[in-house]
């Protein structure tokens, strides 16, 4: 199984943005909420992001490992899944923002998700 290896680096960098958002949090005195603040609101939404994407996205994926036998294949879809929630992270977090930066890591996000999806529909037509 190649799967749980993504799954491992992806936990990390999910630890990594919630302790960044904790320790956010913590320095500026705010429990709950963003308090206006544009560096908590955006570290907060980096770290939403990827909880939302993640999961479905790594559960497909384990799903088109189960069901096919392209090792190479998952293997470039893991990294790219992880390279882009880097670079979307990284975008996202910064309050004076390159939007580009995150409109790729949605890219490389979703455009996994869709070869994924794709690949996995196609494995059943076959």
């Amino acid at each position: 199984m190649i799967t749980p290896v993504y799954a491992a680096l992806l936990a990390i960098i999910f630890i990594a943005l919630s302790f960044r958002t904790l320790l956010l949090r913590r320095g500026r005195g705010i429990p709950i909420g963003d308090g206006g603040d544009p560096l908590l609101a955006r570290a907060i939404r980096a770290h939403a992001n990827f909880a939302e994407y993640v999961p479905l996205t790594l559960f497909m994926l384990f799903l088109l490992e189960a069901r096919t036998n392209m090792q190479m294949g998952i293997h470039v879809l893991g990294t790219t899944l992880v390279i882009g929630r880097l670079i979307h992270a990284y975008g996202v977090s910064q309050v004076d923002e390159d939007y580009s930066l995150r409109m790729l890591g949605m890219v490389l996000t979703l455009g996994t998700l869709i070869s994924i999806a794709t690949r996995i529909l196609a494995s059943y037509i076959n």
